[in-house]
């Protein structure tokens, strides 16, 4: 792929002499796409994300934004945003002084977007992190992050613990506010069904391997859904599905490389959702 953003081929990391965590991972993320990374946990996708950023060692070829992230992790994160679920800011930091850190320590960072973000929030300069709910810390380290010119922004697991309605706000104000066609976002995260009309791409991950690699629109192409019952089960099974469950009485079966035309005689014909998906290519590569 042209114009990529970040190649990887065959990463391999082991923890210890048994516990394999990338097993052969090669993608390739293009710039401007928003890329789910997405499988159970202990899959490997953490550990890809560190990979990426530079916080663990590994064999393989990795290039990010023209950088080996193990020997140019301080150029990269010039142009690198990273949010994690387990981000820390000390209880004693107010919010004022949170943003003047920022501000003197990365070249690109816009004080008047950060102001701008928090407008929208309950959050006061003077407040300090220990008394902001969950919620309103990540709304801080997204107008952290959203006020700096990044080419690339890693979000592992984002909106972790959040309710529904600060899970949305989240992702309306970084595809709003944040994302062009100039930058890449790769994101993971459990709550499937709520980012899969963001993406661009998905890449699902099991047992450090990658099971899934396509772009959103080419999803309905690759993929069937058939919703059968009585006698069609038993011919829906024979021309080999990946995956098939029970609901409400019937049996949704999942197609990869079927045309629809050759199902629809069999049942309901349906597009399944990368959730769908998700479970589908999960099964099928349990060990």
């Amino acid at each position: 792929m042209t114009d990529a953003v970040i190649v990887a081929k065959d990463l391999r990391k082991h923890y210890g002499k048994q516990a394999v965590a990338l097993d052969g991972v090669s993608f390739t993320v293009g710039r401007g796409r928003i890329v789910g990374l997405m499988g159970p946990n202990g899959a490997g996708k953490t550990t890809a994300l560190k990979a990426i950023l530079g916080l663990t060692p590994f064999e393989g070829h990795l290039d990010v934004l023209g950088r080996d992230p193990r020997r140019e992790r301080d150029s990269l994160m010039q142009d690198v945003c990273f949010i994690a679920d387990v981000a820390v800011l000390p209880k004693w930091l107010r919010v004022s002084d949170a943003i003047d850190y920022v501000a003197g320590v990365h070249p690109r960072f816009d004080r008047a977007r950060a102001d701008a973000v928090l407008a929208r929030t309950e959050i006061r300069r003077r407040s300090k992190v220990g008394e902001l709910s969950k919620g309103m810390i990540t709304q801080l380290h997204l107008a952290l992050i959203m006020a700096i010119d990044a080419k690339l922004l890693v979000l592992d697991e984002p909106t972790l613990g959040l309710d529904l309605l600060y899970r949305r706000a989240f992702y309306e104000t970084l595809l709003n506010d944040y994302f062009d066609h100039e930058r890449t976002i790769l994101v993971t995260t459990h709550q499937v069904e709520e980012i899969e009309n963001l993406l661009t791409d998905v890449l699902l991950i099991n047992h450090g391997r990658i099971v899934l690699d396509s772009a959103i629109d080419d999803l309905p192409s690759r993929f069937v859904q058939l919703i059968a019952n009585g006698e069609s089960r038993e011919a829906a099974r024979r021309l080999g599905p990946i995956y098939e469950r029970e609901v409400f009485g019937r049996t949704a079966f999942v197609f990869e490389g079927r045309e629809a035309a050759e199902l629809a005689a069999l049942g309901e014909i349906r597009t399944p959702s990368v959730a769908d998906l998700f479970v589908a290519k999960m099964a099928g590569s349990a060990s």
